[in-house]
C-alpha cells in the first residue's frame, strides 16, 4: 500500500537511481565475464534495458508514486521483459535462461531494494518525530 509521503519523492531521483541499477548491472556483468570495458560494448548491453526502463516508467506511471512497491514491481518486470526482447530481436542475441534469471534477480533487488531502504529511512524519521513515543 502506498504511503502519502510516496508522492512527494522526486521522480528524477528515483529515475536516476533506477538508471544507476542498470549501469551497475552492466558494469558488474561485463567485468565478471571479462568483456571489453569500452563504451560501445557497454552501450550495446545497456540500451535495451534502459529503453525497457523508460517504457516501464510510462506504462506504470511510476513518476506519480516513485516509491510505491506495486508500481515499482511492475516497472521492474516490464524493464526486464522489454530489455530481453530488444536484446534478442534488435541485437540478435539468443535467449539464455541463466542471463534472464540473473537479470531478473539483479534488477529486481536493485530497483526494489533502494526503494525499501528509502521507505524504511523515511518511516523511521516520521516515527522519530512523532511526539509522545
Amino acid at each position: 500500500m502506498a504511503d502519502a509521503s510516496d508522492s512527494d519523492f522526486r521522480p528524477w531521483i528515483a529515475a536516476s537511481a533506477d538508471v544507476a541499477v542498470l549501469v551497475a548491472f552492466v558494469l558488474i556483468g561485463r567485468r565478471t565475464h571479462h568483456e571489453d570495458a569500452g563504451l560501445d560494448g557497454f552501450l550495446r548491453v545497456w540500451w535495451p534495458f534502459a529503453a525497457g526502463l523508460a517504457i516501464a516508467w510510462v506504462v506504470t506511471r511510476l513518476h506519480s508514486r516513485p516509491l510505491e512497491f506495486g508500481r515499482a514491481t511492475a516497472a521492474w518486470l516490464v524493464t526486464v521483459a522489454v530489455g530481453l526482447v530488444l536484446r534478442i530481436v534488435v541485437e540478435g542475441r539468443e535467449l539464455k535462461i541463466a542471463f534472464a534469471v540473473v537479470t531478473l534477480v539483479f534488477v529486481g533487488i536493485g530497483m526494489l531494494g533502494w526503494r525499501g531502504v528509502v521507505r524504511t529511512v523515511r518511516a523511521r524519521r516520521v516515527g522519530a518525530s512523532t511526539p509522545g513515543e
